[in-house]
């Protein structure tokens, strides 16, 4: 997995691409995320639009990027989530936790 960073004004975009599953992104994720609080972004949006397959191991790993960034009283947006894992997050209630959009512009608005 691949993830593209770049920044509009005071969030931190993270577009990773392709599969977050158990040994294939999402650990990669999480070490991207904590980079960027390492650096001191505190407003972050991960973009899942090539985001293809999430599965529990990748989405263990966004409630750990999630509670990092809440522990350094920062906030998390998800933005262009596929039909497929909006149901996951759907299933395991997790939609209620993040805040979810569904395009860029939405997130980044009022961020």
């Amino acid at each position: 997995m691949k993830v593209t960073e770049r920044d509009s004004n005071d969030v931190h975009i993270l577009a990773p691409e392709g599969k977050i599953t158990l040994g294939a992104g999402d650990q990669e994720l999480g070490e991207a995320v904590r980079q960027a609080l390492e650096r001191g972004h505190r407003k972050i949006l991960i973009d899942f639009t090539k985001v293809t397959v999430l599965d529990s191991s990748g989405l263990g790993e966004l409630v750990g990027c999630y509670t990092s960034i809440r522990n350094r009283q920062g906030r998390l947006r998800i933005c262009g989530l596929n039909s497929r894992i909006f149901n996951l997050m759907q299933m395991t209630s997790l939609h209620s936790v993040f805040e979810v959009m569904d395009t860029e512009a939405e997130a980044l608005a009022g961020f």
